[in-house]
C-alpha cells in the first residue's frame, strides 16, 4: 500500500536533518556508556584493588559501590537527555515537517 505522505515525509530536508540529528545523539550516547561500561570492566579485571579498596578504614563500602551506582545514575543521565532533546528540538522539527506535509 502506498501513501504519497509518507513520500513528502521523506523527500522532506527537515526530516533527512531530524534523522541525522537524532541518530547522532544517539550514538554519541550509546558510544559514552558503552565506554563507562569498559572502563568498569578493565578496572574489574586489572584494578581490583581500587574498586576493592574500603571508602574509610572501618567501613564495609568499598569503593566498587559507589563506582557502580555511578554508573547506574549515568545511564539514568544520558537516558534523561535524550529525552530532554527529543522533547525539544525533535518534537520541534517534526511538528514542522508535519506542518509543511499538511499545507
Amino acid at each position: 500500500m502506498y501513501d504519497p505522505t509518507f513520500a513528502l515525509i521523506y523527500a522532506n530536508p527537515k526530516f533527512l536533518e531530524l534523522v541525522r540529528k537524532r541518530e547522532r545523539l544517539a550514538w554519541l550516547l550509546s558510544l559514552l556508556m558503552f565506554g563507562l561500561y569498559v572502563l568498569f570492566i578493565l578496572m574489574i579485571a586489572f584494578k581490583p584493588a581500587i574498586l576493592g579498596a574500603r571508602i574509610f578504614a572501618d567501613s564495609t563500602i568499598t569503593w566498587g559501590i559507589p563506582f557502580g551506582i555511578g554508573l547506574i545514575l549515568a545511564a539514568f543521565v544520558l537516558t534523561g537527555i535524550y529525552v530532554w532533546k527529543a522533547n525539544g528540538e525533535y518534537d520541534r522539527l517534526n511538528q514542522e515537517i508535519l506542518n509543511e506535509i499538511k499545507s
